[in-house]
């Protein structure tokens, strides 16, 4: 408990600064949050359900020295409040939480305490050209923050950024290391791989990767470009040396005012030996895989409302490490993947509003989305990595805005996900998968 007053008591002085910023180095900028996030998750019957109570932040400073050249820094903190003991596991299944340890550090559940420094990087920048070297975070189709727990997934290596004059953007970056979200530590690229749960084989056996997987770099491209006024390209390529090659395409078609319609193909292929000469060892244990969506947008008022379709084809599963951030698809929902899974289909309404809650005072920013997922069958490890049935997945994403309370954001996510279909009753298929309940609370500070 002493080192959770300790934790909490260095944020306090944060707060001050923030108040008193303008005082700082003409140029010099403190910034910050102060984040505490409730979690809870009903799952099926008897089977064990969890809670968590975190609370923590982070605090940046960035400093620059001129027009062109800066440097910026950026702790980041959570702290378990003891809810609830995650270390002890689900007596059915004999696993544990599958939501509710990502509050902290999930490879150490006894820290209570896990503070990182996330963000250390240089950088320079004109009008058109950016560079950073360092650590730092970015935001790619299947490498990006993931920002829906206590810490986010960090990068280290070089980026660069253009912007032409046209508003056309090219970025390019080079990663050394990666800091998965939910861990208080920088791995190798290969050592990253497998910090989360590692399914099964195509054998059906458990996956071995973790530790095996040599891999010493990754290289990010993209390029963002108009054709048309109404017809925008985005392009993405993740190298992940000696592992795979994923290739991203998403060209988005503006209709008119009110009306658009987007497509993206997703292209990966095996680049080496796809992690280890073993077969048994190895992370990428296919010759391709290939994902297709199509999604509809209508946008009118202050709302908007899209229909999204995905598949995947049967010949590979789509995999891309989980530690590395979600996977910014058009099927995805908060709280669920479709990475590890072949032969999908997936059909996705999403709903989104805003709401008065007291007049000229409040409003609430509303996400509903209702998925229906059709899954391979769970007996089928060549197809279903995770061993998840069909399901329907409804989420309830409420942003509160407080006109007089700027700084405070908070957010409350209700999620259920209700098994479809026949396969076995066997609690590994339920357990933190599919007829559960789940609750977040997040109060957000920001300063």
């Amino acid at each position: 408990m002493l080192r959770k007053l300790v934790s909490l008591s260095l944020l306090i002085p944060f707060l001050v600064l923030s108040q008193e910023r303008d005082t700082l180095n003409s140029g010099g900028k403190l910034t910050g949050q102060w984040r505490t996030y409730y979690m809870t998750t009903s799952n099926k019957g008897s089977l064990k359900d969890f809670s968590a109570l975190a609370t923590g932040g982070k605090i940046k400073y960035q400093y620059n020295f001129n027009s062109k050249f800066g440097i910026a820094a950026a702790l980041y903190n959570t702290t378990n409040l003891g809810l609830q003991d995650l270390s002890e596991p689900d007596a059915a299944t004999g696993k544990l939480s599958r939501y509710e340890e990502g509050l902290f550090d999930r490879l150490n559940l006894a820290n209570d305490v896990v503070f990182v420094l996330g963000e250390l990087y240089g950088s320079y920048s004109t009008q058109n050209h950016d560079f950073r070297l360092g650590r730092m975070k970015v935001n790619s189709p299947l490498v990006n923050p993931e920002d829906g727990r206590m810490i986010p997934t960090f990068v280290q290596g070089v980026w660069y950024k253009f912007h032409a004059d046209s508003g056309n953007l090219f970025q390019v970056g080079v990663l050394n290391e990666i800091a998965p979200r939910s861990t208080g530590e920088f791995f190798s690229i290969g050592e990253s791989i497998g910090t989360y749960p590692e399914g099964r084989s195509k054998t059906g056996d458990p996956n071995r990767y973790a530790g095996n997987t040599n891999s010493d770099f990754v290289v990010l491209l993209n390029s963002d470009f108009k054709i048309t006024n109404k017809l925008k390209i985005k392009l993405w390529n993740h190298f992940v040396d000696n592992v795979s090659n994923s290739f991203y395409l998403k060209p988005k078609l503006e209709i008119d005012q009110n009306f658009g319609v987007e497509m993206e193909w997703l292209h990966q292929d095996q680049i080496g030996n796809g992690g280890n000469s073993v077969d048994s060892l190895r992370y990428f244990d296919q010759k391709s895989s290939d994902v297709l969506g199509i999604k509809f947008n209508y946008k009118y008022n202050k709302s908007s409302v899209s229909l999204a379709y995905e598949r995947i084809l049967p010949h590979g599963q789509f995999i891309s490490p989980r530690e590395w951030g979600r996977e910014d698809l058009f099927s995805f929902q908060k709280r669920e993947r479709t990475e590890g899974s072949a032969d999908n289909h997936a059909l996705v309404l999403y709903y989104k509003t805003n709401l008065p809650i007291i007049k000229e005072r409040a409003e609430v920013a509303t996400v509903l989305s209702v998925g229906r997922h059709w899954k391979p069958s769970v007996l089928r490890p060549d197809l279903s990595k995770y061993a998840v049935p069909d399901y329907t997945h409804i989420n309830l994403d409420l942003f509160f805005n407080f006109k007089q309370l700027k700084n405070l954001k908070p957010e409350l996510l209700l999620t259920t996900k209700l098994a479809n279909g026949d396969f076995p009753d066997n609690p590994n298929f339920y357990f933190n998968k599919t007829d559960l309940f789940h609750l977040d609370l997040i109060l957000n500070y920001n300063f």
